[in-house]
């Protein structure tokens, strides 16, 4: 097995993962952190690029027999359904409503009064803590590319080589720290990988309310 690196926590990915960016420090761009753990991690991202720091907010749309099994996902403003989602446009809508009620109540948690910033050709520099699959992400993805970036950006500490082949090829550049040849789950590759609370977020943030 290879020598893999610990991040101490998400603080200090984040700061290894700045150093892959510095090309876009004062670009006319945002960065995007994927909640909660995202959140750490762009911080300091955002902070030496000197670019705002916003949310990405999204939600799988579960089958209506089988709720854990995604059909579609939605955001604040936009939308992607599965072609085989076997489910009737009916059930899409309402839970469509339902969830962006939801993500809405979120945004306000975490976000305060702050309107969203347009992401129309603007670099958009989307953060998480890690990916281990990558659906969520290609659903988030696809969902921006319909707000019409300048550039896409998908920035990462570590990811599985499935999900970084994946998400290399749907977005205009992929920088990952670390993909080892071995991954099991995100959290193995920090020394300190605790759940952020949505306090812990708010901080961060720094929004008024």
């Amino acid at each position: 097995m290879n020598s893999q690196p610990i991040f101490q926590d998400r603080i200090d990915a984040g700061l290894a993962l700045s150093e892959h960016l510095h090309h876009y420090k004062n670009v006319d761009g945002v960065t995007l952190a994927v909640p909660r753990g995202g959140v750490p991690v762009a911080l300091p991202v955002a902070k030496i690029l000197q670019l705002p720091l916003e949310l990405i907010l999204s939600k799988k749309i579960g089958h209506p027999m089988h709720k854990e099994f995604a059909i579609g996902a939605v955001s604040l403003t936009g939308q992607v359904i599965s072609p085989n989602a076997f489910a009737t446009d009916e059930y899409i809508q309402q839970e469509t409503l339902h969830i962006r009620e939801q993500l809405r109540a979120m945004y306000k948690k975490f976000m305060g009064n702050k309107q969203p910033t347009p992401l129309n050709g603007k670099v958009v520099i989307i953060i998480d803590d890690g990916v281990a699959t990558g659906h969520t992400l290609l659903s988030t993805i696809e969902m921006i590319k319909h707000e019409s970036p300048k550039k896409l950006v998908i920035a990462v500490p570590v990811a599985s080589k499935q999900a970084a082949q994946k998400l290399s090829a749907e977005c205009d550049e992929f920088v990952c720290v670390w993909v080892p040849s071995h991954f099991r789950s995100v959290g193995e590759f920090y020394s300190n990988f605790e759940q952020i609370s949505d306090e812990e977020v708010i901080t961060m943030l720094g929004f008024p309310k």
